[in-house]
């Protein structure tokens, strides 16, 4: 067996059926856990993002921390992973998708918590957190410490790969389809915009992000919400499918689905695979980022980065979804190759229903810009993750530069056995995040239920509360 069949095969069993059911389940248990909180304070959640707050110890703003998490999880997941569960699970795994964003937001609200209440100085005054923090300080030991170092260097291997290679080759693949521009030419540029930006650190990754990412999040749902009016004589009968396929025990076919059979196994397995890989709840990765929030309480950030999940799964992913589902493409067999259309060229389909020639610009810019916040996102995780492993600041420097210029590999090449390492290590982080919150989930519902007590029940009645951080 060779080396690249070997990490298919592990990269398979880490992302295999008992890892989902890990994933889901912990976000299971966590809900009922909190009482339902994270639901039943989601729209007070949405207010706060861009709420005015006193100044607090930290590095971004609430609404610049949850813009870094979200330049990390808003990417190509959102284009390439949704057309490809609707081929490989059926319309049903958009639905899928969807129940396992319910639950993802009381992990990501769970890991948020326990990021800021955890977290720590660096020798540079900026914060330090994430799950490796809260391993540490909240579990503690040998065991603790352990868990934080095997976390740390997974999220570091990630970072490379997952969000770096597979992001910028996206970037290039689509700009050499779409406008002809060589590969060489986008890998050189992807250097030097990564430069600029991740050189002068964490503030200018967040001033970046804060303006990338609502940007192109506005700019892509005008467009697909253009299609979807356009075609919304087929919305009925895309959820009708949708629902039908996601619950059948039987395998179906038909309707938006064309030729493509789906039974809710199928759908279920890869909605919820793409699901989590678009918005990351339960891998550990967007907690770093709450740790660097300005926030008077860990139950805030919590609930202001849990809005990610939303934003990202059930809006962004769910507009993918109905676009190719009305627009009557899914199923389309590809003329050259026999097999069925997927990934970015099915939602590029999808577009040129309405748009024509003009949809493979709109997707690739928008996947563009999509995968390029992802890297500056990801770079940070993979920072701080090596700071818990090597405080030495001219290693971090050097890490900057390295990774950046690790784009340009990426966009140049192929490297499959790359890309598979990197995946299993995106799935490995999740391991030791989730023994970590199931550990926790007594120190995360003290701070909800304190947070609701305290702060939600006055503010809701128009009591202004600025609750200091660190509680004994």
């Amino acid at each position: 067996m060779d080396l690249s069949q070997l990490l298919n095969d592990v990269n398979d069993f880490v992302w295999g059926p008992i890892m989902l059911t890990l994933l889901v389940g912990t976000g299971i248990f966590l809900t009922v856990r909190l009482k339902f909180l994270p639901w039943i304070n989601l729209i007070y959640a949405i207010k706060m993002i861009l709420q005015p707050k006193k100044q607090h110890s930290g590095d971004l703003s609430p609404f610049q921390s949850l813009m870094v998490a979200l330049s990390a999880t808003v990417g190509t997941g959102n284009i390439v992973g949704v057309a490809t569960a609707m081929v490989l699970g059926g319309p049903g795994a958009i639905v899928w998708m969807w129940i396992s964003a319910a639950f993802g937001l009381s992990t990501k609200y769970g890991e948020s918590v326990l990021a800021v209440k955890y977290r720590e100085k660096n020798s540079v005054g900026e914060m330090a957190g994430g799950p490796m923090y809260a391993m540490k300080n909240g579990i503690g030991g040998t065991f603790g410490r352990a868990m934080a170092a095997a976390f740390a260097f997974f999220a570091v291997c990630a970072s490379f790969g997952i969000g770096n290679m597979t992001q910028a080759n996206s970037i290039s693949s689509a700009f050499q389809s779409s406008l002809g521009i060589e590969t060489w030419q986008t890998g050189i540029v992807l250097v030097i915009c990564s430069l600029i930006v991740l050189l002068r650190g964490v503030q200018s990754i967040g001033k970046v992000s804060s303006f990338i990412v609502p940007s192109m999040a506005f700019f892509y749902l005008l467009f697909t919400a253009i299609i979807i009016i356009k075609n919304y004589a087929n919305i009925p009968a895309g959820l009708s499918m949708m629902f039908q396929m996601a619950f059948s025990t039987e395998a179906v076919a038909g309707g938006v689905g064309g030729s493509i059979v789906a039974t809710m196994l199928t759908a279920m397995r890869w909605g919820v695979a793409r699901g989590v890989f678009s918005n990351e709840a339960g891998l550990g990765s967007a907690p770093i980022a709450a740790a660097a929030a300005r926030t008077d309480h860990a139950s805030r950030q919590g609930y202001v980065n849990m809005t990610g999940t939303f934003f990202d799964t059930m809006i962004i992913c769910m507009l993918t979804g109905l676009v190719i589902a009305s627009s009557g493409v899914l199923g389309s067999i590809d003329p050259e190759t026999g097999k069925l259309v997927s990934g970015a060229p099915l939602t590029i389909l999808a577009f040129s229903t309405v748009y024509g020639e003009g949809a493979k610009y709109i997707v690739s810019i928008a996947l563009a810009f999509f995968a390029y916040s992802t890297i500056l996102g990801w770079e940070y995780y993979g920072e701080k993750s090596l700071e818990y492993l090597v405080s030495n600041r001219a290693v971090i420097y050097g890490y900057r530069v390295i990774f950046s210029c690790i784009t340009f590999i990426g966009a140049t090449q192929t490297l499959d056995v790359v890309w598979n390492f990197s995946d299993t290590m995106n799935g490995l982080m999740a391991i030791p995040n989730l023994i970590c919150l199931l550990i926790l989930n007594n120190k995360i519902a003290e701070e909800c239920f304190h947070y609701q007590s305290e702060i939600v029940e006055k503010e809701k009645q128009g009591i202004e509360v600025d609750y200091h951080l660190h509680r004994q």
